[in-house]
């Protein structure tokens, strides 16, 4: 009876250090190095860095149409950092709109290590850094949030006063995902929270949400559901192609739908 008892016990400590190391490996996937800059497609940009409230430096790009402008804040996935962006940076240029990108804690040039809560932080950091220049029309921001970063959006989207949010290819919980990644782990286990479905009804700002039926990353019932539970003003855009191809392989439709979003908003 004991040896089986210390099998069960064993077994679950098994379960859950397996857990641990999915968890971790599936979250964040930051590289230091940087590959190309805005300029590599014409773009003249500033390097910026800026502090966080807990004293770290982090590291982000301003591209600007103009001062009148409105400004995305740019809240990128878990893989790579900015650079790995620029094609993406370039289409909202297109639509004539300033992007302000950064990298989180861990990532590019940005120093730390990444966590949920610490990036919570950068994002919030990243707002009140663009809040206080002087060159920026701070009635007009948009937070916009690609897959991982879709959940530091929505949260930042609760914490601060913004013109619109879009999310694109994100997903409901991180507790949802894992029944993706790991369907036999029990969710009481899952250490991360990114829980955007908790948070979305609260935003009262109008919402663009983007997703594909062909994402074999986040599936689009997570967008879906993500989108029901807000509250209104809200859109979805349904686009086609991979996770992180369906911007382009979607082209017009995914450009034409944000044009059309900012423009139903007197953004643009």
């Amino acid at each position: 009876m004991l040896k089986i008892l210390i099998y069960i016990i064993a077994g679950i400590i098994l379960l859950i250090a397996y857990i641990r190391f999915v968890e971790s490996r599936s979250v964040f996937y930051p590289s230091r190095l940087l590959e190309t800059t805005p300029e590599s497609l014409g773009m003249k940009f500033e390097d910026v860095f800026f502090k966080t409230s807990d004293k770290l430096t982090l590291n982000g790009w301003l591209v600007k149409s103009n001062e009148k402008a409105p400004t995305v804040l740019y809240l990128h996935g878990n893989a790579g950092n900015i650079s790995y962006r620029v094609k993406k940076i370039a289409l909202f240029q297109e639509l004539g709109l300033n992007v302000f990108i950064i990298d989180y804690r861990g990532y590019g040039n940005s120093e730390g290590v990444p966590t949920e809560e610490g990036i919570y932080l950068d994002a919030l950091s990243a707002y009140d850094y663009l809040m206080a220049r002087t060159d920026i029309d701070k009635n007009k921001i948009i937070v916009y949030g690609a897959s991982l970063g879709g959940a530091f959006a929505v949260d930042l989207a609760t914490k601060r006063n913004i013109a619109a949010i879009i999310v694109d290819s994100t997903f409901t919980s991180a507790r949802d995902m894992a029944r993706k990644i790991m369907p036999v782990a029990p969710g009481f286990l899952i250490k991360t929270k990114l829980d955007s479905i908790g948070k979305i009804s609260k935003i009262k700002v109008p919402k663009l949400f983007i997703h594909s039926r062909d994402d074999e990353v986040v599936p689009f019932a997570l967008g879906e559901k993500l989108y029901k539970a807000a509250s209104e003003p809200k859109i979805f855009l349904e686009i086609h192609g991979g996770h992180d191809e369906g911007y382009s392989t979607s082209g017009d439709v995914f450009k034409n739908g944000i044009n059309n979003f900012l423009k139903g908003i007197n953004l643009l």
